[in-house]
Parts: C-alpha cells; structure tokens; sequence
C-alpha cells in the first residue's frame, strides 16, 4: 500500500512544451515548474515530468508494454475524470470500457493519448483489493 510520505516520479518525453501545457492543465493537473527544456505537474499527487524531446517520440503507440495513469479508489472520481476529459475534448486513445467482466479483477478503463503520443489509462476497480 501507498505511504503517504512519498511522491512516485515519471519522467516522459514531449515534443512541445505549449502544447503539453495545455493537455496536462486541461486534465487538471497543476504546472509545477517550467524550464526551456520541461515542465513539471503535479499529477494527480505525483510528479510527472515531461522532457522536450522530440526526436523519442512514439509515432505508433499501443497500449502495450507502454502508458501510466492512474487508479482511483472512488467510483465518483474515476467519473469525474472521464467527464472532465471529455468535457475538455481530450483525445481518446481508447473509449471507456469494462475489463475482465464479471471476474474479481473486473473494472472500468479508458486512456488518452496526450499530445505526444503518451498513453494514459484511467481505471477504476469495483473490487479495491485488485488495485494491487
């Protein structure tokens, strides 16, 4: 289980700084800093730092061996983030969907694709003993 005292850190690489600014904030994370080559957010109580890199940037993305995101412990918030990113008109990478239905590790799931072809999947399990 997570300890309160610590901050897992991401780093990732981006291909323009404006407009990974404009993702991130418009997910709802906070810019934390900005330097000539990356900026940093506060995401979702992490840090996730995105490094102006345009020449590693993933021009064929899959869902697999590759993303991050996050796991939410509450249904209403795991709502709230799929309202808020189709609100915001993020960019799907894939729908919401159920996985492993009707199994003990059954959950709900969708992912984005930010701006430089990172992928983010965001999941909420019914059962909260399966979030690890």
């Amino acid at each position: 289980m997570r300890e309160t005292n610590k901050i897992f850190h991401l780093a990732i690489p981006c291909k323009d700084l404006e407009e990974t600014v404009w993702f991130y904030e418009k997910l709802g994370c906070k810019l934390a800093r900005r330097y000539d080559d990356r900026v940093t957010f506060d995401f979702f109580g992490d840090q996730v730092v995105c490094h102006l890199s345009p020449e590693n940037i993933d021009e064929k993305p899959t869902m697999y061996p590759r993303h991050f995101g996050i796991t939410f412990l509450e249904k209403e918030a795991y709502d709230q983030a799929l309202e808020s990113a189709t609100k915001e008109e993020l960019k799907f990478f894939q729908k919401p969907m159920v996985r492993f239905r009707g199994k003990q590790e059954e959950h709900m799931t969708f992912f984005l694709i930010d701006p430089a072809n990172n992928l983010l999947e965001f999941k909420y399990y019914h059962d909260s003993s399966m979030a690890y």
